[in-house]
């Protein structure tokens, strides 16, 4: 049975470009803004920005839950370099019971005191802790490295208030950032950027916290410019990676994911989809009903 589809995201790195977009679509391929293409929520505190967003639903109480970077780089001059030793340790959180109505911004702190910044939270809910492990990138320095860079770090949370301690999530050699997270056939599969090549790295686990293990993808091993990683479910039998070529400033491609175990992807032909009239940014995906749909979109409104 297919399903509907919200995506939250941002639009660039400009005024009101790093805010919070909200777009649907009736088939996770075919996309239209909301509110007329205006930011549906905005951050006016801390950073005076949102970036990357990323939305969960609880399982156990229904509560939505919308989170993202405390980050403006239009308000930082743009200066990447400042950005990744001086950022906000916060993420920005909202929630919502019916996805019209949120409740206003709430400033967390998650990042480690060293941490340079806490970039592109995503959580996935982890059912034996039955609690939500957050994870982002920060920069940091530790006492073997010659230089900082950017690690994994998690942390779980039930109600995105009270967070535990952060601990190392993910390391590699070089710096890793914008990690995501799907269940299915019994494994977790993680899809994170690496930052020396700018190509999405693949790894596989049967624990959330366990040992995971490197699959290699011809597809992605060639993909170059590209960051934010999504992962969604089409249908039963369809899986789509959607990424960012944020390189090239082309907004997000879709690619079908065959078999997640050896790596078969495949980039979709350019009219099997439209992400309709805007760039989007790093951003989430999250199936919703033909209800929630319904209720986004009497709200709201479409853009043609």
């Amino acid at each position: 049975m297919s399903k509907n589809f919200l995506f939250v995201h941002f639009i660039g790195d400009f005024q009101n470009g790093e805010q919070v977009y909200f777009s649907v679509s009736k088939d996770g391929l075919h996309w239209k803004e909301l509110n007329d293409a205006k930011p549906v929520l905005t951050s006016t505190e801390g950073d005076k920005g949102v970036r990357d967003p990323f939305i969960v639903k609880h399982p156990k109480t229904d509560v939505y839950y919308l989170f993202g970077t405390d980050l403006s780089m239009y308000h930082r001059n743009h200066d990447w370099g400042q950005a990744v030793i001086n950022g906000s340790r916060d993420i920005i959180v909202w929630e919502s019971t019916d996805l019209v109505h949120w409740s206003e911004p709430r400033f967390c702190t998650v990042g480690l005191p060293e941490a340079g910044c806490v970039w592109a939270p995503e959580a996935i809910y982890d059912e034996e802790e039955e609690a939500f492990l957050v994870f982002w990138a920060s920069n940091i320095k530790e006492e073997n490295d010659t230089e900082a860079r950017h690690r994994i770090y998690a942390s779980y949370t039930n109600d995105f208030k009270e967070f535990t301690s952060p601990e190392k999530y993910i390391e590699r050699d070089q710096s890793v950032i914008d990690t995501t997270i799907i269940y299915t056939d019994d494994h977790y599969y993680r899809f994170t950027k690496d930052e020396q090549t700018k190509k999405i790295i693949l790894d596989k686990g049967r624990e959330l916290k366990g040992d995971f293990q490197a699959i290699r993808s011809e597809t992605l091993s060639k993909a170059e410019g590209l960051e934010g990683p999504q992962v969604y479910p089409l249908d039963e039998n369809r899986w789509i990676l959607i990424v960012d070529q944020f390189a090239k400033g082309l907004g997000y491609v879709p690619y079908e994911i065959k078999d997640f175990n050896t790596g078969d992807i495949q980039l979709l032909d350019q009219d099997a989809f439209d992400f309709g009239n805007t760039r989007k940014r790093h951003g989430g995906v999250i199936p919703i009903s033909e209800d929630e749909y319904s209720r986004l979109t009497a709200h709201f409104g479409v853009a043609d």
